[in-house]
C-alpha cells in the first residue's frame, strides 16, 4: 500500500503539480508566499491557421498566419493593417484549427491616431456564433450569451503596444474595427492557449481512422477541461458538475491515469455542498458520486481519499435511505440527461436504477472501511429498489442504467430499447451508457457502429471536441461550424438546444460527451480491472470489423501495451507488455505476455 502511494505521489509530482517550493519568486516576496497561489496551467501563444473572412478594409492579412517574435516594433513592414474608412469599418474573421481554452494577444503597431483605437473581439466555438448577436437576458435558440465566460469584448487597443483579453473556451476569433476613419497596424494576432501540460500515457490505434479520431478527441475534450478543477466546459458552465465527472474520469483513467485534479474536485464539490445538501443540488449526482469513488478505488486503490471521505459516504447513504419509500420510488428531484427530460416516467425509472447501481457501490466501500452494517444497508436499499423497478415505454437512457444495475437483462435493454432507431436517440452524457450496455449484450460491432455515427457526426460536422448536445437530426440541411455557411441552411450551433442550452449557449467542449474514449480502451483493447489498484488486469478485445488494435492503459505501476491482431481464421493473436506488479488474465488462446 505504502508503494502504490509513493508511486501516486511521484506520479502527480512529474505529471504537473505545481507548488510555490517549485517556484523561484523575486526575493523581494520573502515571506509572503502565503498570499500566493501558483498557477497549474500552462500556456502558449498559438497564430491562426486561417483567416476565414474580411472585408475590404483589411490588407495583409496573411501576415497574421506568421508566428513573429511577440515584440513590438516601430517599423510598418510584415504586418496586417485594418483601414477604418469614414462611411465603414473593417472585420476579419480568424480560425485558429481547433477549440482551445485561454485568451487572445494583440501585438500592435503603429496607427494613424494618436490615441487608442476600440474594437469589438468576439469569441466562437462555431463560426456562426463570432456573428451572433448576444442576449444575456434570457438564453434562446439564435443568441449567444456571455455568462460563465466573456466572449463578446469591447476594448481599447494601444498603439506600439501589446494586450491580452479573455479567458473562455473558442476556436475562431471575430475582430471589428469600430472607430471609423483610422488605420491599425497588427503585428501578431495570437491565442493565449492555456491546457494542463501532462503526458497521454494510454494510447489507442487500430485499422479504422475514424475510431483513432474519436477516440483521441474525447481524450483532448477532457484534456481542455482539466484547468485548476475539473470542469464540465471550457466555455460554459466551468464548473464542478459530479455527475459530469463520472465519463470525464472514465477517459481521464484511459488516457492521463492518475491526476490530483479529479480528487481536489471532488473534495470542493462535497465542501461546496455539505450533507444534507444534494451535490450540485441534484440527487441523481450524490449518487454519481458513490460510482465515481468505487471506480477511483478499483483504479488506484486510494485508501486516504476514500478515508477522508468516509463521513460524507455513510451520511449520503443515509441520505438515500431516507428518501426511497417502501414501494422503491425516489422521492427527491429526478434529472439524468437534459434530452431525457422530457419523458418523466422514463426518468423517474432510470434514475431508480443509478440508484441501485450506486448502492451496489457503495456497499463495495463501506466493506472497505470496515462498516458491514452500512453495507447492508445499501444492499437493502438496492433491493427495495429493484424490486418495483418496471420497464420503461422508450427511454434509451432508463434502459441502460436498467442493464447496468441488474434489473433488466442486456440482451433485452439492446433488442427491445438500444437497437431501436441505431444512434438517434442517442445523448452525448448517457450515450457513454448506453454503449455500455450494448458491450454488456455482446454487441460490441454495433456499438462501434454508433461511435462512428454518433460521435463521428459532429467531427462531419466540423468538431474538434464533442459536444454538449447533439441529434442525427440536426445534421439534415445544416452548415458545419467551421464554416460560413449557406444561409438556406441550418445553423447546427445556433439553431438548436432546449432547456439550459438553446442556440450558441450550447457548449461545443463538454467532457461529458467523451466517453467512446474509455468504451474503446475497455472493450476494443479489452483492459479491465479485476482487482483494485490495477493488480490484476483481465484482457478481453471484441475487434469487431477491425483487422488490428494497439494501445496502452495507464496503471499506478507503469503502462500496460497491448497488440491484437485478426489472424486469417478470424481468431486473435495477441501481445501483452506489463509492469511486473501486474497480473494478467487474458481470454485469448494465442497471447505472449512479457513484463516490461
Amino acid at each position: 500500500m505504502k508503494t502504490i502511494r509513493l508511486l501516486l505521489f511521484i506520479i502527480g509530482l512529474a505529471w504537473g503539480s505545481t507548488s510555490l517550493a517549485q517556484v523561484s519568486l523575486p526575493p523581494v516576496f520573502k515571506g509572503e508566499e502565503g498570499r500566493m497561489r501558483p498557477d497549474e496551467i500552462t500556456r502558449v501563444y498559438l497564430v491562426p491557421q486561417k483567416v476565414l473572412w474580411k472585408t475590404p478594409g483589411v490588407k495583409y492579412e496573411h501576415e497574421l498566419l506568421q508566428l513573429t517574435n511577440g515584440q513590438t516594433e516601430l517599423g510598418k513592414h510584415h504586418m496586417c493593417e485594418m483601414l477604418s474608412a469614414k462611411q465603414d469599418t473593417a472585420s476579419i474573421l480568424l480560425d485558429f484549427g481547433r477549440e482551445l481554452h485561454g485568451g487572445l494577444r494583440m501585438v500592435m503597431g503603429s496607427s494613424t491616431r494618436p490615441e487608442p483605437s476600440t474594437v469589438r473581439i468576439r469569441f466562437g466555438e462555431s463560426v456562426q456564433e463570432c456573428f451572433s448577436t448576444t442576449n444575456n437576458t434570457k438564453p434562446q435558440v439564435g443568441y449567444a450569451t456571455d455568462d460563465h465566460a466573456k466572449r463578446d469584448i469591447i476594448l481599447e487597443v494601444p498603439r506600439d503596444g501589446q494586450i491580452e483579453i479573455g479567458n473562455t473556451g473558442y476556436r475562431f476569433v471575430r475582430i471589428d474595427l469600430l472607430r471609423r476613419d483610422v488605420a491599425i497596424r497588427i503585428k501578431e494576432i495570437a491565442a493565449i492557449f492555456r491546457y494542463r501540460d501532462i503526458p497521454y500515457i494510454g494510447s489507442f490505434h487500430s485499422s479504422d481512422a475514424r475510431l483513432n479520431e474519436i477516440w483521441m478527441m474525447g481524450a483532448y475534450t477532457v484534456h481542455l477541461n482539466m484547468q485548476e478543477f475539473l470542469w464540465d466546459g471550457v466555455k460554459r458552465d466551468r464548473l464542478v458538475w459530479v455527475g459530469d465527472l463520472h465519463p470525464e474520469i472514465a477517459t481521464i483513467n484511459a488516457v492521463f491515469g492518475a491526476q490530483d485534479v479529479v480528487t481536489r474536485s471532488i473534495d470542493f464539490a462535497c465542501k461546496e455542498f455539505p450533507l444534507p445538501r444534494w451535490l450540485n443540488n441534484m440527487p441523481a449526482y450524490s449518487l454519481w458520486y458513490l460510482i465515481i469513488h468505487h471506480d477511483w478505488w478499483m483504479h488506484y486503490a486510494d485508501r486516504d481519499f476514500l478515508e477522508r471521505h468516509r463521513a460524507y459516504i455513510t451520511g449520503l447513504i443515509d441520505q438515500v435511505d431516507k428518501t426511497v419509500n417502501e414501494k422503491g420510488e425516489f422521492d427527491g428531484a429526478k434529472f439524468l440527461d437534459w434530452p431525457s427530460s422530457p419523458d418523466k416516467e422514463g426518468v423517474d425509472i432510470g434514475v431508480r436504477a443509478l440508484v441501485v447501481w450506486s448502492m451496489r457501490c457503495a456497499a463495495q466501500l463501506c466493506e472497505l472501511l470496515g462498516d458491514a452494517p452500512k453495507a447492508a444497508q445499501c444492499r437493502a436499499i438496492g433491493k427495495r429498489v429493484s424490486a418495483h423497478l418496471p420497464k420503461p415505454q422508450s427511454l434509451k437512457q432508463a434502459a441502460a442504467l436498467m442493464a447496468i444495475s441488474g434489473d433488466m437483462k442486456p440482451q433485452y435493454a439492446f433488442k427491445h430499447y438500444l437497437e431501436q432507431d441505431g444512434a438517434r436517440g442517442f445523448s452525448t452524457f448517457y450515450g457513454y451508457y448506453m454503449l455500455e450496455a450494448e458491450a454488456m449484450a455482446g454487441q460490441y460491432r454495433q456499438a462501434m457502429d454508433v461511435i462512428r455515427t454518433y460521435w463521428g457526426g459532429m467531427i462531419d460536422m466540423g468538431a474538434t471536441t464533442f459536444w454538449e448536445d447533439f441529434d442525427l437530426a440536426w445534421m439534415e440541411n445544416a452548415n458545419r461550424i467551421d464554416q460560413l455557411g449557406d444561409p438556406a441552411k441550418k445553423n447546427i450551433h445556433g439553431d438548436y438546444g432546449e432547456y439550459c442550452y438553446p442556440g450558441f449557449r450550447c457548449s461545443l467542449a463538454h467532457g461529458w460527451a467523451s466517453g467512446p474514449t474509455a468504451w474503446m480502451s475497455r472493450h476494443i483493447l479489452g483492459i479491465q480491472i479485476e482487482e483494485a489498484g490495477c493488480r490484476h488486469l483481465r484482457i478481453d478485445p471484441h475487434l469487431g470489423d477491425l483487422d488490428w488494435v494497439e494501445g496502452t492503459y495507464p496503471t499506478p505501476f507503469g503502462p500496460v501495451q497491448v497488440r491484437h491482431e485478426k489472424k486469417p481464421d478470424g481468431s486473435l493473436r495477441s501481445t501483452i507488455t506489463k509492469p511486473a506488479e501486474v497480473k494478467i488474465t487474458s481470454t485469448g488462446k494465442d497471447v505472449t505476455i512479457s513484463n516490461r
